[in-house]
């Protein structure tokens, strides 16, 4: 669930850092959680290890190899080379010539080069070919049956290595150049297919400022941004731009070619760089007072404890921003809350700049994101002053929520030695010129103040303030999202902190035994960590309603509402390959979040619910906490049953927000080597899994105590279940009925299952 973004992205196949794959730091737990929640973890300092390399060698970086001159002999045979002992040779002739300089004075010095044989030069290659690099005794004894010195047949070793990188360079150039020309004709086909862009009605051709993209050329925009993005990533690695140079979209440049894409689409856009520093500037103010100020701009309600802003206030506050004095006619959602978060500052600001990692992070909220242009690197190991021009869909973990389209632009600034400020604001002429008919949301500022309060962890104050068209909801979901609970402040940062807590636990190395239970070795813990994540990233886009997905309804026996959807794999090792369906269903529970839960995740009650444990018993084997809540856990289940026996790996995470139980069955050989430590990318994996959220009706409490499994019991839950199954192993087949009829069953079978244990009311 941790933050790239990219259109569609895939936790397998990044170029940009995965979350998980930095390097294991040694780290604390113990008292990590004291004092109220505040962290203390102490990082010892990662000490530089010192590479040694063998001198001469080209990879190096030593001057040895490189500068050693290749030699062509005038034959149109192999490479021949200097010897060090000529070069030697020369200086005592060179020596000879000054002593004798009186007598001399007018003729040139005449150096002496040494040419190998063909035979020599023969036996080299014949050994080069079986070993680039020879050893001592390999050389001396070739020196020996050459007739050579062995710093004669060492340099010419040196030399044919360093000849051959060097063919090899080239090589990789011609390739990187012709890829270069191949995304060059693409953008080149992409630009000529937006300028040609006619009115469907009357054919007349669309003004750049008036167009109207349809679905389809938006995603091409994308796509081209991303190739746009590549383009300079092959030209850095040409050696086009040298390092410290800026990239070709903060250039100030007139050349097309090094022009960026926001450039580009000026007169799509509409605005300008200029326009954009003054935008963000405006929006960093305006965070900075919304994060900060109390009353009278923010109130907290008595009744559900969250704080309300007080609109009117807002717009006295912020009149010169918001010049429109009259309320607007989209609906306004506005929410702040604060938090601590166990994770150091620069891990933090760059899991918000790297789309990818954004992404990861916020894997239940964000279905896709991309960068569409880099506005300015920004400076320092943190991007100080970044901005970014981003696109992201929002999503609910239910198709029957619509996603939200976002175009922003996002501003990184350092305020002080411990403060820093990430705010995201739309541009009106950006969104209203990309696709007036489907964006419906935009950003006022919004994001984050973050404070580093050293030892691990940071204090998040997050506001999120947005305005949507207003448009129908699903009735079971009118309250929650009409309220801002949805897309709130309180799901981002509560999606955070259990995020980072994850990544602790993660790269903890001194994990309590009775937290780390079946598991034997650091590395073993880490590989099925890290496969939970890639099964929990598979759950939460396979369910939502984002586009990529065509969601069929249908009608269960019991009366239920399932939405179907399949599709084909191909080739990723990820899941199995072949034809996919997946059955969602949405319904509410008279039951509270925390009782679902708990019920969901213990392994004695598994039978009660799940169809496909055939009435067996159930054991754990192993129990790995992911967080300082014991409902966050990573296990693994053994299903033992007359007909077979089954592993199940497991994992669980809750937040005051949101609960998730996702699972799958695994192959026995395959989890056990991953036990191990082994590498678990190319284990096959299909989740299935529940989403729990609170129904949105807050209240008073009726009772005030202390005790845990005494709050928030008085309300009910919106649950989805997700079930996943492969139909079938060849991914040309077609979908039948029968298969759909088969998960319809399934569903009904286990909500009804859960119905009975809970003896819930129907909603």
């Amino acid at each position: 669930m941790f933050a790239d973004m990219s259109n569609n992205p895939s936790p397998t196949s990044n170029a940009n850092k995965h979350f998980f794959s930095t390097p294991a730091l040694s780290l604390t737990l113990a008292g990590i959680f004291r004092h109220a929640g505040v962290a203390a973890v102490e990082e010892g300092e990662a000490a530089t290890s010192n590479m040694e390399v063998e001198e001469g060698d080209e990879g190096s970086g030593g001057k040895r190899e490189g500068t050693v001159e290749i030699i062509s002999s005038e034959n149109s045979g192999p490479t021949r080379s200097r010897s060090e002992d000529d070069i030697e040779g020369e200086r005592e002739h060179e020596d000879d010539d000054d002593d004798g300089d009186n007598n001399n004075k007018n003729k040139k010095k005449r150096k002496k080069y040494h040419r190998h044989t063909a035979e020599q030069i023969r036996e080299m290659e014949a050994l080069f070919k079986e070993s680039p690099h020879p050893d001592e005794k390999q050389r001396h004894q070739l020196s020996k049956q050459l007739g050579l010195a062995p710093r004669q047949v060492k340099f010419w070793f040196q030399n044919r290595r360093t000849q051959i990188k060097a063919i090899q360079e080239r090589h990789e150039n011609s390739l990187l150049k012709t890829e270069i020309e191949k995304l060059q004709e693409k953008n080149k086909n992409l630009r000529e297919t937006i300028n040609k862009a006619c009115c469907s009605n009357c054919g007349v051709p669309t003004t750049n400022r008036d167009v109207i993209m349809p679905t389809e050329e938006q995603q091409l925009r994308i796509e081209n941004s991303k190739l746009k993005a590549e383009i300079e990533k092959l030209r850095a690695a040409l050696g086009k731009y040298p390092s410290g140079s800026t990239s070709p979209s903060c250039s100030g440049g007139n050349d097309q070619e090094n022009k960026s894409c926001l450039e580009f689409y000026t007169g799509n856009f509409g605005v300008d760089k200029s326009r954009i520093m003054e935008k963000v500037n405006q929006a960093m103010e305006e965070l900075i007072k919304m994060a900060t100020i109390g009353e009278p701009l923010w109130f907290r309600s008595v009744e559900t404890g969250r704080e309300i802003l007080n609109y009117d206030e807002y717009m006295k506050e912020f009149a010169i921003e918001n010049s429109n004095s009259e309320r607007p006619k989209r609906s306004i959602e506005a929410s702040r809350e604060s938090g601590v978060v166990f994770v150091d500052l620069p891990r933090l600001l760059q899991s918000f700049l790297d789309v990818n990692q954004w992404e990861e992070m916020f894997t239940c909220l964000i279905s896709k994101a991309a960068t569409i242009d880099i506005i300015c690197n920004g400076e320092g190991p943190n991007k100080n002053g970044a901005v970014q021009l981003m696109f992201a869909e929002q999503q609910m973990l239910t198709p029957m929520v619509a996603t939200r389209e976002l175009y922003f632009v996002r501003y990184c600034k350092q305020l002080n030695a411990k403060q820093w400020a990430i705010v995201d604001v739309s541009i009106n002429k950006v969104e209203d010129n990309i696709d007036s008919s489907r964006v419906k949301c935009r950003k006022r500022p919004s994001g984050c103040i973050i404070e580093d309060k050293s030892n691990g962890h940071c204090k998040v104050i997050w506001v999120e303030h947005v305005e949507c068209q207003k448009s129908a909801v699903h009735t079971m979901y009118r309250s929650i999202v009409n309220s801002g609970l949805a897309f709130g402040a309180r799901h981002w940062i509560t999606t955070l902190q259990l995020q980072c807590e994850r990544l602790l636990f993660f790269m903890a190395t001194n994990v309590p035994m009775k937290d780390s239970i079946g598991v034997a070795t650091l590395a073993g813990r880490k590989s099925i960590l890290k496969l939970a994540q890639r099964m929990t990233w598979n759950f939460c886009h396979a369910i939502g309603a984002s586009s990529f997905h065509k969601w069929t309804k249908v009608t269960s026996k019991t009366g239920e509402d399932i939405r179907i959807s399949f599709r084909k794999n191909l080739n990723d090792p990820g899941e199995p390959v072949g034809v996919i369906l997946c059955a969602v269903s949405s319904v509410w529970l008279s039951v509270s979040p925390n009782v679902l839960f708990d019920f969901l995740r213990d392994e004695a009650r598994r039978t009660e619910w799940d169809i496909m444990s055939s009435g067996g018993s159930v054991q754990s084997i192993a129990n790995l906490a992911k967080g300082q809540d014991r409902g966050n856990a990573v296990t693994i289940q053994t299903v033992k049953s007359k007909e077979n026996n089954m592993w199940i790996l497991q994992d669980n995470s809750t937040n005051p927000y949101e609960s998730m139980v996702v699972y799958a069955p695994v192959d026995i050989a395959g989890i056990q080597s991953v036990m191990t430590g082994c590498d678990s990318s190319n284990l096959a994996i299909l989740p299935s899994g529940f989403s729990i959220i609170p129904d949105g009706f807050e209240s008073r409490p009726l009772l005030i105590t202390s005790k845990q499994d005494e709050k928030n019991t008085e309300g009910g839950s919106l649950f989805t279940i997700a079930l996943q199954i492969l139909t079938n192993v060849s991914p040309t087949a077609k979908l039948t009925m029968e298969s759909v009829d088969s998960v319809n069953n399934l569903v009904s079978c286990t909500l009804r299952n859960i119905r009975t244990s809970l003896q819930c009311e129907d909603g």
